[in-house]
């Protein structure tokens, strides 16, 4: 949808590793409409393409589309969920899920404020998130997605605890399995949160556990989705499996869940969040079964000075749609400029 009016909202895009949305939020109603989503043309629909150039693509995009979404209009104000690690002032320092590992940091804030005549706010797309539920929790909170990697935000006195440049917010790239054959992250080191017990870690689990265990795959749920086929296992599988109880994947699922539980004890004993919301696409999948695991592993593991009850209260699901980025920032935007911006605001 095209032609959106400019003058009293908002807009906003979040930009991941595959997808890019692009959406208005009006910041006087909190309404978020006209959401549109494409490929990202970043890497994966460009393999092998220079990082330079790859970089040129998605700002090229991101301003095509804001401009298309406001029938060619200067927005009020452009806000940028990014799927990568985001300094105070907008400079994208990597972005692995979209470009690669390599590349100078981007100056994404001011190209998008320079080149769409609007003051552009870009920020890493799970403080984005954080902002989404900062509207709605009466208190400090951890937010933390389970997907293709992990990530979390601390959300505490108003602010997402975010160093000045980028750094924070990254249990995903926490070593917790220091073995030189542990899994790969996609960051290229190994042994990290992320690789060990997001969707994909728990994916190449599952299989090797089906390969090292022929005849408890053979009698799982997820052996008959796959039709017995350990290469045909995805995440779809895995979590209608572990919904409908099925014994061989609930196990696998548990033991990766303890590094999570270890991370998320850390948290706690070392600032004291006492509110844990998951989001991300595999968590959200397997649904109350994976937050009723995770809180049996919090239990097991203590959190010092818990009681089981209170263990169990602190964990909680989000929203299950993918609109958490294109709120945030909306959210974001209205909470640092409530009154109309002015040109070179920032």
């Amino acid at each position: 949808m095209s032609g959106v009016p400019a003058d009293d909202v908002y807009t906003v895009l979040d930009v991941g590793g595959t997808t890019l949305r692009v959406g208005t939020y009006d910041p006087a109603t909190g309404a978020l409409s006209a959401v549109r989503r494409m490929p990202v043309d970043g890497m994966h629909r460009h393999p092998g393409t220079p990082v330079p150039a790859l970089q040129r693509r998605v700002v090229d995009q991101i301003v095509r589309e804001a401009g298309a979404h406001t029938g060619g209009r200067p927005p009020r104000a452009l806000g940028v969920a990014f799927a990568g690690p985001i300094s105070a002032a907008g400079l994208v320092l990597a972005a692995p899920t979209v470009w690669g590992l390599r590349g100078d940091p981007l100056p994404l804030g001011d190209l998008l404020t320079e080149r769409t005549g609007a003051p552009a706010v870009v920020v890493n797309d799970l403080t984005a998130a954080a902002w989404r539920y900062a509207a709605t929790e009466p208190g400090d909170f951890c937010l933390l997605t389970v997907s293709s990697g992990i990530g979390n935000k601390v959300f505490r006195g108003g602010e997402v605890l975010v160093d000045p440049d980028g750094h924070g917010g990254e249990l995903g790239h926490w070593v917790c399995d220091p073995s030189p054959d542990a899994p790969l992250c996609d960051c290229g080191a190994r042994g990290h949160l992320g690789a060990v017990a997001s969707g994909r870690g728990v994916l190449a689990a599952t299989r090797r556990a089906a390969l090292a265990d022929a005849a408890a795959f053979r009698g799982s749920r997820i052996a008959a989705l796959c039709e017995g086929r350990v290469e045909r296992i995805d995440n779809r599988a895995v979590a209608e499996a572990v919904r409908a109880g099925d014994p061989f994947a609930t196990e696998v699922l548990r033991g990766t869940l303890t590094p999570l539980a270890q991370a998320i004890t850390g948290v706690f004993t070392s600032i004291g969040v006492c509110r844990y919301i998951l989001m991300g696409g595999f968590a959200l999948a397997v649904g109350e079964p994976y937050r009723r695991l995770l809180v049996a592993e919090l239990v097991r593991l203590g959190c010092f000075g818990l009681v089981p009850g209170d263990v169990d209260a602190m964990v909680s699901l989000g929203v299950a749609d993918d609109d958490h980025g294109l709120i945030g920032v909306g959210r974001l935007l209205a909470e640092r400029a409530p009154v109309p911006f002015s040109q070179g605001a920032s």
